[in-house]
């Protein structure tokens, strides 16, 4: 699921039956395109739920306990990709991981 405009009841029930979910992972904060250019369009603007805050993608999708959840298509702006950066530490502390180029996962 590489843009998620929002994530609804519908949408959750559907994740608790999957045993791996690849998902929007495009940016951390819905402004993060304009705090980093000074300018631009916001993540939900541009059909994507961010990864943090209060109806983010990491606590809207907290109560997954089955699937493997890892994130995809994420944007070079986003500052979950610094491994040292507590951004990162968020995912990872949440279950998460961050799909890297070159990954292959056996299904």
């Amino acid at each position: 699921m590489p843009a998620v405009p929002v994530i609804d009841d519908a949408l959750l029930q559907r994740l608790e039956s999957a045993d791996l979910v690849l998902f929007d992972g495009t940016f951390w904060s819905d402004d993060e395109l304009i705090q980093v250019q000074g300018s631009g369009s916001t993540a939900r603007e541009m059909g994507h739920v961010p990864v943090s805050g209060a109806d983010g993608t990491l606590r809207k999708l907290a109560r997954l306990r089955r699937p493997r959840t890892v994130f995809i298509h994420v944007n070079n702006t986003n500052p979950m990709l610094d491994e040292s950066g507590p951004e990162h530490r968020d995912v990872s502390d949440a279950g998460w991981e961050i799909a890297e180029d070159g990954w292959n996962l056996d299904l």
